[in-house]
């Protein structure tokens, strides 16, 4: 994955954990505008939340950034 995506990914996780507490959950969608004006990108996620991790459409967000710091270990 994309130094850039993996950024956007702890950035909207760490901003959610912050709003709403880390029982939040959200999918691969709330790393995207409203808009599909980035395919490539939104793909990329979608392959890692889907087909690399088996995740759930939902899932919360400190596991996600768990996931995204490991990978970068």
């Amino acid at each position: 994955m994309r130094a850039e995506l993996k950024a956007k990914i702890l950035q909207i996780c760490d901003e959610k954990i912050e709003k709403k507490g880390s029982n939040v959950g959200l999918s691969f969608y709330a790393f995207f505008a409203n808009k599909n004006d980035d395919p490539e990108r939104l793909m990329e996620a979608a392959h890692w939340w889907i087909m690399e991790h088996k995740l759930d459409h939902f899932e919360k967000a400190t596991k996600i950034k768990a996931l995204i710091l490991k990978q970068s270990t």
